[in-house]
Order: structure tokens, then C-alpha cells, then sequence
């Protein structure tokens, strides 16, 4: 296909930042699986499944190997060119290794045993299976380059004291390294999920109850050896399934992935308000241009690509955990053309956590701005006040500092002289002089720092 008809950004604009996901969502790449699958599948019938098959000689072993380990894209296209003529994916692979296997001499006696006893959602829930094992790994790797930053910003900026914001209004401060140790708490929370997801996979024949493979050998324990053959691919066995593993597996992976984005979008959210607050700084980069007719900006551009791009994940990511897990009775086809679209969700998550990186990468606390803010806003105080009160035995403490406060902006000044006024002892008027809207930070920095 030529460059320019490629219809996704993700095959152009964004190609090179999402190659290991593209090469293993790839359909060649698919096939590529499909066909170490059906050959695997064939040694294991022959070393493993009794005296039924024949045993396959040490020769003829390395010959199916060669078939397997020489894949290639002449291999790719060849059974593209094949599935033109089936018009079935599956088949089209065992043609091919029949193809294969008849360039050996040692290996014609063997060709009874291509796709035994297999239907082509056997070999597909194994194939995708193993796509999405190897792509949460992928992801895994992006996602934990992210959370090791943000522990790294989460000490680095451990102690810069900030004005909190509830509901957009000036609340008790903060540091933003505290606030960054949030978010990456709640990847953390999310990433430990996801690893512990296992990908399932059938191979159980046409609806599931082993028909073929009992018919084969009622003597064999066909769910203990199944469940061996998927397990070397490093895959949980689905012992009972319709003709299709039900996606159930698919779906709590699309769920994990959704809270991951929107964990992320809410990230690039507050990290976009604290730049257009100015408590953030953007780094320069040179030649980069903000506008085409105002010269002067620095856009957060990275964080709205990367919000933008995880709203598509989670578009895909939700429909995939919707339509996935339900199928008419035994089956019916209608997840097949869903499935070839899961690499395009994981894609733009990849993206976004991406995106996320590079904006992260050129913040810079803009900390005589956040001190000056902090210096404007002393009445974010009045919540120390009437707890220094309450501990005095007040009851009525907050309404007094609510009708002395609320809606009140207080400075320097005007606070010390509000404590003053109050009734209560020299040491705990002490205590509150002391306090600032910069250092009445609670135990932010030891949270920062955790």
C-alpha cells in the first residue's frame, strides 16, 4: 500500500513512536503466530498424545521447526495470496504449511496433522491471545517509564509549597510533589492489575466440548493436555467455552487500560490548568512554533495530544468490552472483525502515555509565581484557626472563623490581627502565628516522598 493511502495516523503520522505495537498487532504477525501454533500443535500431537500419532523422527522434528523459525514476509504474503482464493484467514494458514511441509520428504506423512482436530477459533483465541500477552508487555514497559518519572517528579518537587484549588477556590496548600505522587499512586494501582491479567485461550473444537480430539483418543485426559500445550505459550486455558473463548479476559484487560487513560487524562488535565495558572513554566524548544500568528506562545500541545489520543483508546477500549463478551448461542461472527481492531486501542493508549512523557518532560515549577500566589491568599488559614479553636473547647468555632472569613480575602496583616482578637490562649495565638500559607502543608512533602 502506498504512503499516502494509508487512512490512520497511527500507520503514519504516529508510525515510529508505536512500531513494537504495530509489528505485533500486525496481520503478518498474526500469521505469523497462527503458523507457529499449527506446527507446535503438530509436535505435541506426535511426542505428547500417544501411540495414535505417529512418532515424528528427530529430522523431520527440525524440518517443522524450519517451516516455523523461516517465516518471513515472502511467508506473509504468500498466504495473503492464498486466503484470496479461501477467503478464510486460518485455512489460507494450513494451506501454507501443507506448501511448506511438502518441500520435505520426511514430512508428507505428516500432513494429516495440519490443523488436527482444531477449529479456526482454536487457533485464533491461542493466536490473539499471545498478540495481547506480548502487547500488555509492550504497553507494561511505557506504562512504567511513566510511573518512574512521576515518583522522580513527586521528590524533586516534594517540597515546592503550592495553592491548592477545591472546586476552582483558593484551599489549604499543598506541594506539588505531592499532588504528582497521586497520580502516579493511582498507575501504580492500575499496573499491578494489569500484570496479573492473563490472556485466555480455547481448544475445546467446535462448540467447545473436545469433540474431535475425544473421538481421536477417549483414552487421553484432553483438558489436561490442552491446558499443557496453551500453558507453553505462556497463556491460561478456558476449559469451558462455546466455540469462541467468551473475551471475558479481553474485557477486564480493555477496562484496566480505560482507567489507566482516564487516570492519565485527568493527569494532563490539572497538569494544563497548572500551566495556564502559571505555576508551571513550559521549556523552549528550538525551531518549535506556538502559533502561526501570535509568536509569542508555548502551548501545552503534548498534554492535549495526549488527552485526545487516550478519548479514541477509550472510545475502543469500551466498545471492545461491551461487544466482546457477547455472542448468539454457540457463536457468531461478529467478533472476528472487532478483534483485528484491539492493537488500535492499545496504539493510542501507547500514544498517550507517550505524549504524557514529553509534556512531563519540559515542566518546570514556576516558583516565585506559586509563592506569590500563596502570598495572597492568607485566609486559606482560617481552617488551622478554627481547629486551634475546637481544641480549646469552642463549640461554635467554625461559624465564628466562617463569619470572619468566608468570601474575605486576607493578607499578612489582616490574619494576624483576626488571631489576635481571638479567644484563646498566648501559647496556641503562638502556634498560629507561626503558621503561613507556605509552610502549613500538613504532611505533603513525607507523602511526596513515599
Amino acid at each position: 500500500m502506498k504512503y499516502q493511502q494509508l487512512i490512520s495516523p497511527l500507520d503514519n503520522r504516529y508510525a515510529e513512536k508505536i512500531a513494537d505495537l504495530a509489528n505485533n498487532f500486525s496481520e503478518s504477525n498474526l500469521n505469523k503466530t497462527r503458523v507457529e501454533i499449527e506446527i507446535d500443535w503438530i509436535i505435541f500431537l506426535c511426542s505428547q498424545c500417544g501411540k495414535k500419532f505417529k512418532s515424528l523422527t528427530l529430522p523431520a522434528k527440525n524440518n517443522l521447526l524450519k517451516i516455523k523459525n523461516n517465516f518471513n514476509s515472502k511467508s506473509a504474503k504468500r498466504i495473503k495470496t492464498i486466503e484470496s482464493r479461501t477467503n478464510h484467514d486460518v485455512k489460507a494458514v494450513e494451506y501454507y504449511i501443507r506448501e511448506e511441509m511438502k518441500k520435505f520428504s520426511n514430512l508428507r506423512k505428516y500432513e494429516n496433522l495440519v490443523h488436527f482436530a482444531l477449529t479456526s477459533e482454536d487457533v485464533n483465541s491461542l493466536s490473539y491471545a499471545v498478540l495481547i500477552r506480548d502487547a500488555r508487555d509492550i504497553y507494561l514497559k511505557k506504562l512504567e517509564t511513566l510511573i518512574k518519572d512521576l515518583n522522580s517528579k513527586s521528590r524533586l518537587w516534594a517540597s515546592i509549597p503550592i495553592l491548592a484549588r477545591t472546586h476552582g477556590q483558593a484551599a489549604s496548600p499543598t506541594t506539588i510533589g505531592k499532588e504528582f505522587k497521586v497520580f502516579h499512586q493511582r498507575l501504580v494501582r492500575q499496573s499491578q492489575a494489569l500484570i496479573k491479567m492473563k490472556p485466555l485461550a480455547k481448544f475445546g473444537g467446535a462448540t467447545g466440548n473436545f469433540h474431535t480430539l475425544d473421538l481421536s483418543d477417549p483414552k487421553i485426559n484432553w483438558l489436561t493436555k490442552t491446558q499443557k500445550f496453551i500453558s507453553s505459550f505462556k497463556v491460561e486455558q478456558n476449559p469451558i467455552t462455546t466455540q469462541i473463548e467468551p473475551h471475558d479476559g479481553i474485557a477486564e484487560i480493555a477496562h484496566c487500560i480505560q482507567r489507566i487513560n482516564n487516570i492519565l487524562i485527568d493527569l494532563n488535565q490539572d497538569a494544563w490548568i497548572y500551566i495556564s495558572n502559571d505555576i508551571f513554566k513550559l521549556k523552549l524548544k528550538a525551531g518549535e512554533i506556538g502559533s502561526s500568528t501570535m509568536p509569542h506562545k508555548v502551548n501545552p500541545i503534548d498534554f492535549e495530544n495526549s488527552e485526545g489520543n487516550l478519548g479514541i483508546s477509550n472510545s475502543l477500549m469500551s466498545f471492545f468490552s461491551e461487544k466482546l463478551p457477547k455472542s448468539r448461542l454457540q457463536r457468531d461472527l461478529s467478533d472476528s472483525t472487532v478483534l483485528r481492531n484491539l492493537g488500535i486501542g492499545f496504539g493510542y493508549s501507547f500514544l498517550g502515555i507517550t505524549s504524557t512523557l514529553d509534556g512531563l518532560s519540559k515542566l518546570q515549577p514556576n516558583k516565585d509565581h506559586a509563592l506569590n500566589e500563596l502570598s495572597l491568599n492568607w485566609q486559606v488559614l482560617a481552617e488551622p484557626l478554627q481547629i486551634i479553636m475546637k481544641l480549646e473547647g469552642h463549640d461554635n468555632a467554625y461559624e465564628t472563623i466562617k463569619s470572619l472569613t468566608r468570601g474575605e480575602t486576607l493578607n499578612k496583616n489582616t490574619y494576624m490581627q483576626l488571631v489576635e482578637s481571638l479567644d484563646i490562649s498566648n501559647n496556641s495565638k503562638d502556634i498560629l502565628k507561626k503558621l503561613t500559607p507556605f509552610n502549613y502543608l500538613g504532611i505533603s512533602r513525607k507523602l511526596a516522598k513515599l
